[in-house]
C-alpha cells in the first residue's frame, strides 16, 4: 500500500472548508493522459488555484493504475517546477464498488467517490458507510451521491434525472459519515445536456433547501460542463458532427459556487476543446503525423479553458 501523503498529495477536508467559507468551488478536472495533466497543472499554477485531479474507473483502466500514481506524484513536482506548489488531490470519480474504492486508496488516491445512487436508499447508505469506514482509517476523504444525473460519461449512464430529495440529505450524511455529497439538481453528464429550444436551468431552489438542512456541508456538482459553442462550432467546421450540444450556463455555475457547492466537475468541456484543436490541425495540415504537433495545440487550448474556468466560473483563482 502507498499513502497519498508519500506522493505529496492532500485530501479534500481542509480545501472544502476553505471553499465553503470563501464562496468558491474547487475545480475537479478529469484526465486520462499526459497532455490533459500538463494542461490542468499549468492552468492551476498560473491562476494559483488548488485542484482535484479526477480519474474515472474507465480512465484508470485506460491509463493504468500504477502509471496514474506516478503521474499524480509527478504533477506535484511539476507544479513546484513551474513555481507554485498548489494543493493537489487525486480523486476517484464515480467509484461503483467497495473493492474499487479500496484499491484506489491502496494505490495512493487521497479522495474517493462511492456512487451508490443507483441502489435503493438503504443499500446506498450501507455501501457508502462501508467505504467511509475504510477510507477514514487512512485519512482519505469520501464523496457520496444522492439523486441520479441523466446522460453518459465513461461507464456511468442514466436516461432520466432523479432529483436529490432534500429531506433525505441529513439522514444520509449522519448515517454514512461522508465528507461531501454529490447532488442532482439538473446538471447531466456528457455534451448533450439539453435539447434545442430548451432553456438550460439548474434547480438552485433544491440547492438552497439542501443548504438549509445541512448548513456548511460540502456539496458537489457533477456534469457541469458548459459546452462552449465556439468549440462545438470548430469541431463541426472541421468535419465533426456535434449538432445540438448544449451545456450548463456558466453564470448558473458561478451562482452555485458562491453557495454551498465547493467542488464542480468538468470533463466534457475539456474533451471538446482538445477535439476542436486536433481536428483543426488535421484539416489544415493533412500531412501532419507527429502527435506532438496536434496534441500540443490541444493541450494549449485546454489550458486556456481551465484558466477561464478557475477565474471566471469557479472563483478558485488565487485560493491556493
Amino acid at each position: 500500500m502507498v499513502s497519498y501523503k508519500e506522493l505529496g498529495l492532500v485530501n479534500t477536508k481542509e480545501l472544502f472548508a476553505q471553499a465553503v467559507s470563501g464562496g468558491y468551488a474547487l475545480p475537479a478536472y478529469n484526465f486520462n493522459n499526459l497532455e490533459q495533466l500538463q494542461a490542468i497543472i499549468q492552468a492551476c499554477v498560473e491562476t494559483k488555484s488548488p485542484v482535484i485531479l479526477q480519474v474515472s474507473s474507465g480512465a484508470r483502466k485506460y491509463a493504468n493504475q500504477t502509471l496514474l500514481r506516478y503521474m499524480a506524484q509527478g504533477a506535484v513536482q511539476y507544479a513546484k517546477e513551474l513555481g507554485y506548489a498548489i494543493p493537489i488531490v487525486l480523486h476517484l470519480d464515480h467509484g461503483d464498488t467497495y473493492e474499487l474504492c479500496q484499491s484506489c486508496i491502496e494505490y495512493g488516491f487521497s479522495s474517493v467517490m462511492i456512487d451508490g445512487s443507483h441502489h435503493p436508499y438503504a443499500e446506498n447508505v450501507a455501501l457508502t458507510k462501508k467505504v467511509v469506514e475504510y477510507a477514514h482509517q487512512h485519512d482519505v476523504t469520501v464523496e457520496g451521491e444522492l439523486g441520479v444525473l441523466a446522460g453518459v460519461e465513461d461507464e456511468v449512464s442514466a436516461e432520466t434525472h432523479t432529483y436529490t430529495r432534500p429531506e433525505e440529505v441529513e439522514d444520509f450524511v449522519r448515517k454514512t459519515g461522508v465528507d461531501s455529497l454529490a447532488i442532482s439538481i439538473g446538471t447531466s453528464h456528457g455534451a448533450f445536456k439539453f435539447k434545442p429550444g430548451q432553456k438550460p436551468q439548474i434547480r438552485l431552489d433544491i440547492l438552497a433547501e439542501i443548504e438549509k438542512r445541512i448548513p456548511g456541508f460540502p456539496i458537489v456538482l457533477h456534469g457541469s460542463s458548459s459546452v462552449p459553442p465556439e468549440y462545438v462550432d470548430l469541431i463541426n467546421k472541421y468535419g465533426g458532427k456535434m449538432e445540438a450540444a448544449i451545456g450548463i450556463p456558466e453564470e448558473q455555475l458561478r451562482a452555485a459556487a458562491k453557495s454551498a457547492v465547493c467542488k464542480i466537475n468538468i470533463d466534457s468541456d475539456g474533451r471538446l476543446a482538445m477535439t476542436a484543436a486536433v481536428r483543426k490541425v488535421f484539416a489544415e495540415k493533412p500531412a501532419e503525423f507527429d502527435p506532438r504537433k496536434y496534441l500540443g495545440p490541444a493541450r494549449d487550448l485546454l489550458k486556456e479553458l481551465y484558466k477561464h474556468k478557475n477565474i471566471e466560473v469557479l472563483g478558485s483563482a488565487n485560493k491556493a
